[in-house]
């Protein structure tokens, strides 16, 4: 049985006409010869007018609840797109995450896949021609509903791939495939056609939008080949695969930025043994990513502490701080959100130099100053003002020649 698990976007089944190209596209894989499996969205909007609908009805909406609400997106798509591939004449079926079932842990909102009944779906697989799965949930050993956190469709769509050792997971957005910038911040940014997981990885932490994050981290676990591509055109996309010798030839893939940061720095912390600690494991505790962190050199035993998170965090952060300052000592908790990450990414420099020095003298001929400096074996990110964020990409962008072609590394 040759299997096909597709993934649609909530661009991409946005009303009858646009679920009538997603159809186009499932005829002709099954005329080619495939069994499908398709993972829906939510219609665009949809999943966030849910959530303004529940903070009417409650201020600190139960994460549980919030949940069985807004997996009625996905289950609308999914009954709808079924009803049409029936009418089309192919043997459908909807099938909601318990009815698989996709079994997650019981982190409310940003649930974690931990196992996939596939005897179950290839059973059904025998007797239908397109399994249309809704995306973005599952259900927890206790039999209630949960969800995987935004994006979590794409996490859907490879975890599907990956159980049913599908020849490929096809993710249809709005766009092309992957590109070496943002084209909305970028004008002469260019679509790649692969890339590896490693650099995949890269770009969506440091904020691009294409995939979510922990899909890649499936794909790369699970070997799954992704192909990013537009519902909407029949350009090829971007392939998501293992990194071959190719690869390794170009220096760098792309300009990532994100703008859902914020600099939160602890002054005049005592300097000793367990205060980042102290710091820091209330702030995991409490399910908050920090990503970047810097400690100044020591004083007359007091130092700074400084590190970002996502501006949504911020409050939360800053309560959890405050809590802690008996223990930790700080003269002043202070923070900045109108900062920006702007990070250069390719696997070539894990075996070539210069990247990092280059990146640094084209900010300081551009006045931007660096805040902050984290790096990886393929990454280096700055943390600059926001109001310089696209200055930087750009100038990044052209100077590493990412529009005319890959930045090859010097022989």
């Amino acid at each position: 049985m040759r299997i096909l698990v597709q993934k649609y976007g909530g661009t991409s089944v946005m009303g009858l006409e646009r679920m009538r190209l997603v159809l186009a596209r499932v005829q002709k894989a099954h005329v080619e010869g495939y069994k499908l499996v398709v993972a829906l969205s939510a219609m665009s909007g949809v999943t966030n007018r849910l959530l303004a609908q529940a903070r009417e009805f409650s201020a600190n909406p139960d994460p549980a609840e919030l949940d069985v609400l807004v997996t009625t997106g996905e289950q609308a798509s999914v009954a709808l797109f079924s009803m049409l591939a029936k009418d089309a004449g192919l043997r459908a079926r909807s099938l909601l995450g318990f009815q698989i079932p996709i079994t997650t842990n019981s982190n409310f909102s940003r649930a974690r896949i931990m196992d996939i009944d596939t005897v179950r779906v290839k059973a059904m697989l025998e007797d239908h021609d397109v399994l249309v799965v809704a995306g973005f949930q599952g259900v927890d050993c206790h039999g209630r509903l949960t969800t995987l956190g935004r994006g979590g469709s794409d996490t859907t769509g490879v975890a599907l791939a990956a159980a049913l050792e599908a020849e490929v997971c096809e993710i249809y957005t709005d766009v092309n495939g992957v590109y070496t910038t943002d084209p909305n911040l970028c004008s002469n940014a260019r679509k790649l056609d692969r890339i590896s997981y490693d650099e995949m990885l890269e770009l969506s932490s440091q904020g691009a939008k294409v995939l979510q994050i922990r899909s890649v981290e499936l794909a790369k676990k699970f070997n799954v080949p992704v192909r990013v591509r537009s519902t909407f055109t029949d350009d090829p996309g971007t392939l998501v695969t293992l990194e071959d010798t190719e690869m390794e030839d170009v220096l760098v893939s792309g300009i990532a930025y994100d703008k859902d940061q914020c600099r939160i720095t602890v002054r005049n912390v005592m300097d000793r043994p367990g205060v980042a600690a102290s710091i820091f494991a209330p702030i995991a505790e409490a399910g908050i990513l920090v990503d970047m962190i810097i400690q100044n050199t020591g004083r007359d035993g007091r130092t700074d502490m400084t590190f970002t998170i996502s501006r949504a965090n911020l409050d939360k952060t800053l309560a959890i701080l405050e809590h802690l300052r008996p223990v930790i000592g700080c003269e002043d908790i202070q923070h900045d959100i109108h900062v920006c990450k702007v990070s250069v990414i390719g696997v070539g420099m894990r075996s070539h130099s210069g990247v990092a020095s280059t990146m640094f003298t084209l900010l300081k001929k551009e006045n931007i100053n660096i805040l902050m400096i984290a790096t990886s074996e393929i990454k280096i990110t700055c943390l600059i003002e926001e109001k310089y964020v696209e200055l930087a990409v750009r100038t990044l962008h052209d100077a590493f020649g990412l529009s005319e072609g890959p930045a090859k590394a010097c022989p």
